[in-house]
């Protein structure tokens, strides 16, 4: 008996162990998505949704660990990810306009260069990509230059969300102590 209960513990350990060893190992920056409107997911399996699915925003999210992160990390003038790990996708479930552009349902790569007082952001068609070792201009949809406000307070992770605004919504994006705004309107 105490054999079988030996053997049916090593078992066990053996098969979970295994079971842990194929599995990839925990993220330094994990992967997030947010959604408008807000918390769609939740909304749609309780039956409150009151709007219908507009955008989602998929991006892995990089801590600034006391890193400089604009002028340090994220170079001024280079092409950036716009996170960490693959590279950041917007999807739209309409038709939108995005700097004066029309820009079909879809799914896009997101993009920066970023600057000082400025950010342009740029969708691409490219999708599935890890990093920006791969950007192609060739491929921009839509390129649009946008402010850089001043963060009330320090952003430690970088955060995406998507929130409502006149005739659309505005993806906000913040880290460290920047903070931009790409607006989104629908037609």
């Amino acid at each position: 008996m105490k054999k079988t209960i030996v053997l049916l513990f090593v078992l066990t350990f053996v098969i979970t162990a295994s079971a842990q060893n194929s599995l990839p190992p925990t993220d330094k920056s994990p992967m997030d998505m947010s959604y408008y409107p807000g918390n769609y997911p939740v909304l749609k399996i309780q039956d409150k949704v009151t709007e219908p699915l507009a955008a989602r925003v998929v991006y892995s999210r990089p801590a600034k660990a006391g890193r400089t992160i604009f002028g340090g990390l994220v170079e001024y003038g280079k092409i950036w990810r716009m996170g960490a790990n693959e590279a950041t996708e917007i999807e739209f479930f309409r038709h939108v306009k995005i700097g004066g552009k029309k820009i079909s349902k879809g799914r896009y790569t997101l993009y920066a260069l970023v600057n000082e007082n400025t950010w342009t952001l740029i969708l691409n068609r490219e999708t599935d990509t890890w990093g920006a070792f791969k950007y192609d201009v060739k491929k921009d949809v839509v390129r649009v230059e946008v402010p850089v406000q001043k963060a009330d307070i320090a952003i430690e992770s970088l955060s995406m969300g998507l929130e409502k605004a006149t005739a659309g919504i505005h993806l906000i994006i913040g880290w460290d102590q920047v903070k931009v705004s790409l607006p989104i309107l629908f037609y």
